[in-house]
């Protein structure tokens, strides 16, 4: 027999890549420039020329057996280290390549950092509003992903509601800053509240919670703001990045483990990740890959465009009349809908050939998810269809 769990998930597969096949599907219909489509966040600015110039100078210089073989299973030497100093050098922080793990992407990042601090039973908290994926992630792990509830006046933390849900056996807090879906970057005042809060709760229950730091975006920031770096600020932190985002290498899959060095039993979580590996299929993401994000960790994509796409929805949202906070980074923005029920809104939306994901999957009925990662003459084309959903709610 088949394993019905996952056969299950097959009835509840992700709205967000449903949106994304229903406007690709559309497109094909009436013409691409028709379909205004904000579902997908799928960056819209080229990698940076380096990136290609030192992958195309690896391919032509370097010996094949390094570039395509297999990396040992702790992956890349070299590349870890080079991770460890770039980290060292933006944030003071204080790594060596035995805290430096890396993984396919982010998505790969949280598979491990999960397994390596929970054990079946255990309960993970993250904050609403959050990435829909978090519940795979964690739930198939045999810990239990449990969702405090949005503070939706600014979308920072819910502080009343996490401390109310906090038990013995929380082992993880997972947060994701800058936000997906809100935009939202936590102020410093919200993570040192939430590090003081973790370290009374560690001498209460006993043992140690871990916040799983997933920072996909920490490099999409507004406003001139610098990243806060949340291993700063908490010893048992592990942080999960992606350079998909901030080098616009999505398909490249690559990513890493960063384990506080001062974390609880941080010299085993490197190693247990290569352990961790074996038992989910893992085996390394690719040697040339590894290779070639080692030689421009300091650099990222142009990516002002996303400023200005955000500054162009905000400004049109605002006076349209919509609820919506300001993000301070990532590619989203997250507006409050103009009926209760953001499907319904986010369907006729669909009528007019705007794609919007509705909030509900993220843990925030009533909202609705625009991801602007796309040409700014999208963003301003769109505006009239904007316009017209708003007045289909004029009385």
């Amino acid at each position: 027999m088949i394993n019905q769990s996952y056969k299950a998930m097959l009835q509840n597969k992700s709205v967000i890549r449903q949106m994304s096949e229903y406007a690709t599907k559309r497109k094909q219909e009436i013409g691409a420039e028709n379909v205004f489509d904000f579902s997908l966040g799928n960056p819209s600015v080229p990698c940076p020329e380096d990136y290609t110039k030192k992958t195309i100078e690896l391919l032509e210089t370097r010996d094949p057996m390094t570039l395509h073989g297999y990396s040992p299973s702790l992956t890349l030497p070299q590349v870890r280290q080079a991770v460890a100093d770039s980290l060292n050098r933006r944030f003071g922080m204080d790594y060596k390549m035995d805290h430096i793990f890396m993984t396919s992407g982010a998505a790969g990042a949280i598979a491990h950092a999960v397994r390596a601090v929970t054990k079946p039973g255990d309960e993970v908290l993250t904050f609403a509003p959050f990435f829909p994926e978090y519940h795979p992630y964690v739930d198939q792990t045999g810990a239990v992903l449990k969702v405090v509830p949005a503070n939706t006046a600014d979308f920072q933390i819910n502080v009343d509601a996490f401390i109310s849900m906090l038990n013995p056996k929380v082992a993880a807090v997972l947060i994701n800053t800058p936000n997906n879906p809100s935009g939202i970057v936590y102020s410093e005042e919200t993570i040192c509240k939430l590090a003081d809060i973790l370290r009374a709760k560690q001498e209460e229950y006993g043992h140690e919670i871990f916040i799983i730091s997933d920072e996909p975006y920490r490099e999409i920031q507004f406003d001139g703001r610098k990243p806060l770096y949340v291993s700063k600020y908490y010893d048992n932190t592990i942080s999960c990045y992606s350079f998909s985002k901030s080098l616009s290498l999505p398909g490249e899959r690559i990513g890493y483990v960063a384990v506080n060095p001062r974390a609880v039993d941080a010299e085993y979580i490197v190693p247990m990740c290569g352990q961790i590996s074996r038992g989910i299929g893992h085996n390394c993401p690719s040697s040339l890959i590894q290779l070639g994000v080692a030689e421009v960790l300091d650099q990222t994509s142009d990516l002002s465009v996303y400023e200005k796409n955000m500054n162009i929805l905000y400004d049109k949202l605002v006076e349209l009349g919509f609820t919506v906070v300001r993000p301070g980074g990532t590619f989203y923005i997250f507006p409050k809908a103009l009926e209760d029920d953001a499907v319904a809104f986010c369907q006729k939306a669909l009528e007019l050939d705007l794609v919007i994901v509705p909030g509900d999957s993220f843990g925030c009925p009533g909202y609705f998810r625009i991801a602007y990662c796309v040409d700014t003459d999208m963003v301003i084309r769109s505006l009239p269809k904007f316009e017209q959903l708003a007045a289909l709610y004029q009385k």
